[in-house]
């Protein structure tokens, strides 16, 4: 099943740091995510799902986990 879409309410929680007040907004994995068309990708991936089950982890999750991990040759 697909992963159900992230939505973002454009308001700030009071309890609740931004990402990018926390990270490095210049770091080259923060970069890299920013020219990455995501939205593609999850379209090219889409039809691997399958219609039943719980619904699937996010692609950018995934992905994001993966590719430090082989961009810098760590393993499990």
């Amino acid at each position: 099943m697909r992963p159900k879409k992230h939505r973002t309410t454009g308001s700030g929680d009071l309890f609740r740091a931004r990402l990018d007040q926390i990270i490095n907004m210049k770091h080259e994995l923060v970069q890299l995510a920013g020219k990455i068309d995501w939205d593609w990708l999850d379209g090219e991936i889409a039809p691997l799902y399958s219609e039943n089950g719980r619904p699937g982890i996010a692609t950018r999750f995934v992905i994001g986990l993966l590719l430090p991990k082989h961009i810098y040759g760590l393993s499990d």
